[in-house]
């Protein structure tokens, strides 16, 4: 049975482990807690962080297991490691009174500051890699049809690594803060109300086309683009109420 963990603890497994397995434990649990692998972002590759931590490729894996089992990370085959741990700090409590006293509009408003800096320094700052880990996000959401769920998963996700993309970590925390805010309102009840196949599949080829600017390096046409996506995400907001 998987034990929670609190964002102070180290890992405990039910079983013993090696010293080194434990120590490699420690260390990526101690980086998923300080975001510097954030929440939905996947980890390096075991053949990379066996370089990185002067450990067998074998010892990796182990602790990946470890990290797995404790609901640490995800694996998914043929894609790698993904973290879903989430903090369970006294500020989610503030979150959550922020999520509880921001409407529709105001959430909207942010939005409109921050996404466009947000989409010009991704643009500037994304590595080739990062863009590739944006193109399999894309992909796997233009996979769908109907699962507004899965839908809604993957597009916080895009905006995610977008965000990280910035290379600037406070922004990229600033946006997390929009998302959670935005997954605990009652916004995302009226985005499932709203999310048909038809507005999915206008979601698909408006995502493609910002994807298509970030990864060509085109500043001034992502950032017209998430203005005025901007624009109709306020037309839409206002048919609701």
């Amino acid at each position: 049975m998987t034990r929670h963990i609190d964002d102070t603890a180290t890992i405990v497994t039910p079983q013993p482990i090696g010293a080194t397995v434990q120590i490699v434990v420690d260390t990526l649990f101690a980086r998923i807690k300080s975001e510097e692998y954030p929440t939905d972002t996947r980890l390096p590759s075991e053949r990379t962080l066996a370089s990185e931590l002067g450990v067998a490729r074998n010892t990796v894996r182990e602790a990946l297991d470890v990290l797995e089992n404790q609901n640490v990370i995800r694996r998914r085959p043929g894609s790698g490691s993904f973290v879903t741990y989430r903090s369970k700090t006294p500020s989610r409590a503030f979150d959550e009174s922020v999520a509880d006293d921001t409407s529709p509009l105001d959430h909207l408003v942010v939005r409109g500051i921050l996404e466009p800096e947000m989409v010009r320094l991704a643009v500037v700052n994304m590595t080739p890699r990062q863009i590739t880990e944006l193109s399999q996000t894309l992909s796997a959401l233009e996979a769908i049809n109907t699962d507004m769920d899965a839908f809604i998963e993957l597009e916080e996700k895009l905006y995610s690594q977008i965000a990280e993309g910035t290379g600037n970590p406070l922004l990229a925390s600033c946006y997390r803060l929009t998302i959670e805010t935005y997954r605990q309102s009652f916004r995302t009840k009226l985005r499932r109300r709203n999310l048909t196949p038809r507005r999915i599949q206008d979601y698909q080829k408006r995502y493609n086309t910002l994807f298509n600017a970030i990864a060509s390096r085109d500043v001034a046409s992502a950032v017209e683009f998430i203005k005025l996506h901007l624009v109709e995400e306020q037309k839409l907001l206002l048919q609701e109420f």
